[in-house]
């Protein structure tokens, strides 16, 4: 897949200047995960985890990340923050390429990225209390006094709408939603710029979800944070992305504006992805047809010649099972890896519309 640059869409301007590089910038990403076999464990191949990404987030914007489960989704995601060693591509975050960046210069570009984690119970020290989580970081990466850190927990506890008085508490203390505020109020601890939120309503009940997500919302007007947004939940990226960008088998089949994608999806598999979004409204979701797909995911350790897709789609052609389509622009905004917007291809854009 070639390195094409994905921008986020810009939402209303707020004085910053449309012309300024995007906080985060992604070219040909690529984790790989080596596989080694026999008595004297010689690499025999590559789980293709990621293969080729590119992206770009401006600042102050969310880009929604969706798929599959195991498609890459959180493994790109702990690329970028280099959490992973890349296999190859490159990552620039506030102007600093941090692909080859070493341990110290790594360190010193910590506060500007953090992370949200899928799971709040296991990403949560049991034996810290809720003040020394989220002051862990004030320690390692700031010279604050014990009264400035204390004064700072307690701020970031106003922030996220816990109580003050919970800051001695341990973490088992807490329900679901509650430990995701303390995990969201470490993550601000150090004032980022970006922050990668890897599925963090997937493990919460669906009342405490739209809470969390109104929070993340909250906290991104008022501090100009600029996310990078990964879940199942196809409601709840409508809700908070500007831009969504659809992933399967380690790859980007569909970019676009959000409202674009959502009204309009042009990759077969968006279609089908789509497809299964139940409608609130009854009339409409007793007329709306499914798109079911047959087969499973092929192993990304051993992915399908031509377009990783082939294998899956309604619509596959000669030619997918022996060229690999490249991410291309069909139109302003939106971006599609399928040969049926290539230039070449007969077929008209038009019999792929939306299910």
């Amino acid at each position: 897949m070639p390195d094409t640059a994905v921008a986020a869409r810009t939402p209303m301007p707020q004085g910053a200047a449309p012309a300024a590089a995007p906080l985060v910038q992604v070219r040909g990403l690529k984790m790989y995960f080596p596989i080694y076999s026999g008595l004297l464990r010689r690499h025999t191949g590559d789980v293709k985890a990621v293969d080729g990404v590119s992206f770009d987030i401006p600042s102050g914007e969310t880009l929604g990340l969706v798929g599959e489960s195991g498609c890459g989704k959180s493994t790109c995601a702990r690329a970028v923050l280099r959490l992973y060693e890349p296999t190859a591509g490159t990552i620039t975050i506030d102007g600093r390429d941090i692909t080859a960046a070493g341990r110290e210069s790594l360190r010193q570009l910590r506060p500007t990225m953090q992370m949200v984690f899928q799971d709040p119970q296991a990403s949560l020290n049991p034996r810290m209390t809720v003040a020394s989580i989220i002051g862990e970081p004030l320690v390692e990466h700031t010279r604050m006094g014990k009264a400035e850190q204390r004064e700072r927990i307690y701020e970031l506890l106003d922030q996220v709408g816990l109580n003050r008085n919970f800051a001695n508490r341990y973490p088992h203390e807490f329900s679901g939603g509650q430990r995701q505020r303390i995990g969201i109020a470490r993550a601000l601890a150090l004032n980022p710029k970006f922050i990668v939120c890897d599925e963090p309503i997937a493990a919460l009940d669906v009342s405490i979800q739209a809470q969390v997500v109104n929070l993340l919302e909250n906290l991104q007007q008022s501090h100009g944070l600029t996310y990078l947004f990964i879940s199942h939940d196809l409601s709840m990226v409508r809700h908070i992305a500007n831009r969504v960008a659809v992933m399967y088998l380690g790859r980007i089949v569909e970019l676009a504006d959000r409202d674009a994608l959502y009204e309009d999806p042009k990759h077969p598999y968006s279609q089908a992805l789509l497809s299964a979004v139940p409608e609130p409204d009854p009339l409409t979701e007793a007329v709306r047809q499914r798109i079911v797909l047959t087969g499973d995911v092929p192993s990304p350790s051993n992915p399908p010649a031509g377009c990783a897709f082939c294998t899956r789609c309604p619509k596959v052609m000669p030619q997918c099972h022996v060229q690999a389509p490249a991410l291309t622009a069909i139109e302003p905004g939106r971006q599609v890896a399928c040969h049926l917007y290539s230039p070449n291809n007969d077929s008209t854009a038009g019999s792929t519309a939306a299910p």
